[in-house]
């Protein structure tokens, strides 16, 4: 047990390294100034993203895109995001979900409404995710979104009063025991409510995990999410400044621990617990492989192409009034680097049909990734059985921690974008290479 427990630790290790190698590789984006939106493919059934990049509170580990929230700029742009819309109902897509990401998706309810509601009457869409942070739950403002949005995620990060007044949200979002509150009366408004924790923050002891784990569960929500903290280039001097330093890396003891308390709930991936299963998936981009993302920062994956959304609120602005599009670069990642990355998001959620990922996807997945996968069933990460790929508990936690990896590679996106003298005058940037 030993002799694996190290080979596990090692593996680990070269999976960062090897997907680090390929962020480096692979994302490499050319800018285009003038670029039109591709038209739809009729056989795909896409995912609409939109970014409501708007926060009262910046929290020290956050680095989304995001402005400090101004009621007039608000207005502005969720015109222009309608405006955008139609644009591309024009273009003929069709969406059978939308995610609503941020920011604070909720921090202008009327505005968000007349977006839902457009949505709804272009594409005819079912399926409404969105974030909110805590003090946008109330229930008389949570009636007003019924018939709109079916799943709404709450950010409340921790239940511990110390680390709450560290990160600066006591203040705004209230104590522990005023978080419970706001938080039970919210259950049942919306037909799926989730709530969103962080944990392994610097000095969090094994028992402020538990008592974090089991006052989520005594809230009854529907799903309860436990993301790691992701430290970046970007975050972690601003997560040493506001929590400290740890000596121990706890992640994985904790997230074994986390994986315990949870072993009744359903898995709807590596991070998330469900009273059941649920038709939306925490984790877009492990059950939607096509999206188009519409906003200021958005991103699309289409067809083995990432897109971007230009960053700039007055470009993105300027953009969308003059009936051009809101992509300002992109990517292609070729063939093997397209299906590492397919398997990585799908294989997030637990399991894949080769099956169906192979007619899906156009490719023989035992064949392209034959060397990775033996891999894996080497280090116990997978089992194949059936013409299924299924996850082990130890493979659960490399998951986790390829896309948290993933996700501070994408920080890196964001941290360059945001910048407007990094893409002045440029026409092709490598994200991993620049300097930021």
């Amino acid at each position: 047990m030993k002799s694996l427990f190290l080979i596990q630790n090692l593996a680990i290790k070269y999976a960062k390294f090897s997907l680090n190698k390929s962020l480096k590789s692979q994302l490499n984006l050319d800018l285009l100034p003038n670029y039109q939106t591709k038209t739809p493919d009729p056989n795909i059934n896409y995912m609409l993203y939109a970014h409501v990049p708007f926060c009262h509170t910046f929290c020290p580990y956050c680095s989304f895109h995001k402005y400090a929230y101004d009621e007039s700029l608000a207005k502005e742009y969720f015109k222009n995001l309608r405006l955008e819309m139609e644009q591309i109902y024009k273009l003929g897509y069709k969406f059978n979900s939308m995610y609503v990401g941020g920011g604070t998706t909720l921090i202008n309810e009327s505005e968000l409404i007349k977006t839902l509601e457009l949505a709804k009457k272009l594409f005819n869409i079912d399926e409404i995710s969105c974030e909110s942070d805590p003090n946008h739950i109330e229930i008389q403002n949570l009636n007003r979104f019924k018939g709109l949005i079916k799943r709404l995620s709450i950010g409340v990060q921790s239940f511990n009063d110390e680390i709450l007044k560290k990160v600066g949200r006591y203040d705004k979002f209230g104590s522990s025991q005023t978080l419970i509150t706001k938080l039970k009366n919210a259950i049942n408004v919306l037909p799926i409510t989730s709530i969103d924790l962080i944990f392994n923050f610097p000095n969090q002891t094994k028992d402020m995990l538990i008592n974090d784990i089991n006052l989520a569960k005594s809230i009854d929500a529907d799903q309860i999410t436990f993301y790691p903290l992701m430290k970046s280039s970007l975050t972690k001097d601003k997560i040493a400044s506001a929590l400290g330093l740890s000596k121990n890396d706890n992640e994985y003891e904790f997230y074994t621990i986390i994986e315990e308390s949870f072993k009744d709930y359903y898995k709807s991936n590596a991070w998330s617990y469900a009273k059941k299963k649920l038709a939306l998936n925490d984790e877009y981009v492990s059950s939607k492989h096509e999206y188009l993302g519409i906003g200021s920062g958005g991103f699309s994956f289409l067809n083995g192409e990432l897109f971007i959304n230009a960053f700039n609120l007055n470009e993105y602005n300027s953009k969308i009034q003059n009936h051009q599009s809101s992509i300002i670069a992109n990517c292609k990642f070729n063939k093997k680097e397209r299906i590492k990355y397919l398997f990585l998001t799908e294989i997030f959620s637990g399991f894949i049909d080769i099956s169906k990922f192979n007619q899906t996807n156009n490719t023989d997945l035992l064949k392209m990734l034959n060397i990775e996968l033996k891999l894996l069933k080497l280090i116990k990460a997978i089992k194949i059985q059936n013409n299924i790929i299924q996850s082990t508990q130890f493979g659960r936690y490399l998951w986790l921690s390829l896309m948290k990896e993933f996700y501070t590679g994408m920080d890196r996106v964001r941290a360059i974008f945001k910048d407007d003298s990094k893409i002045k005058n440029s026409s092709k940037i490598n994200i991993m290479k620049t300097q930021i």
